[in-house]
């Protein structure tokens, strides 16, 4: 009970201190000479504007400017793993999209050679592009929109709720 009774004092206390008026500048009173009495009102400080957090959609699209758009293949790596890469698309299935925009140098998707130099288009395609190349890719049919984590466009994530 006396823990309890210490517990209410304290609590009770932080609330007294932590709920101070904000002090209003006070007028001061400057005597010059013994006749004359001049006051001074103190000005208030500049305001400063509030500065406005960045919103999630202003964060990702900020972020999502920065990823690179091409990649070099090196010895080793297919279509599925370079989708697979975090800043890809952070989703293998994601491929079709890579080799569609590489047509021209990828004849067949399984052949890809070290050295070349391959788009990764970060704008330009759809939903249903998306949900296309994820098919076509195998995923499964209850699982073709991209998962909160792939590397989409902003506007697709949040029109997908991922934002």
């Amino acid at each position: 009970m006396k823990k309890l009774i210490w517990l209410a004092i304290a609590f009770s206390l932080m609330f007294a201190w932590g709920c101070a008026k904000k002090q209003v500048p006070q007028e001061e009173v400057v005597v010059v000479e013994e006749t004359e009495v001049v006051v001074v009102k103190e000005e208030p400080a500049e305001k400063v504007e509030e500065v406005v957090p960045p919103t999630p959609m202003e964060i990702y699209e900020s972020e999502y400017r920065n990823l690179p758009t091409s990649h070099v293949v090196t010895k080793g790596e297919c279509l599925w793993w370079i989708a697979e890469y975090q800043q890809i698309y952070n989703d293998p299935f994601m491929w079709p999209l890579i080799y569609k925009a590489n047509r021209d140098m990828i004849k067949n998707p399984d052949l890809i050679y070290p050295g070349q130099t391959l788009e990764v288009p970060r704008a330009g395609y759809s939903l249903e592009e998306v949900k296309a190349a994820r098919k076509q890719a195998g995923a499964s049919w209850k699982a073709l929109e991209p998962k909160e984590n792939a590397v989409v466009p902003g506007e697709m994530k949040a029109a997908l709720g991922y934002l």
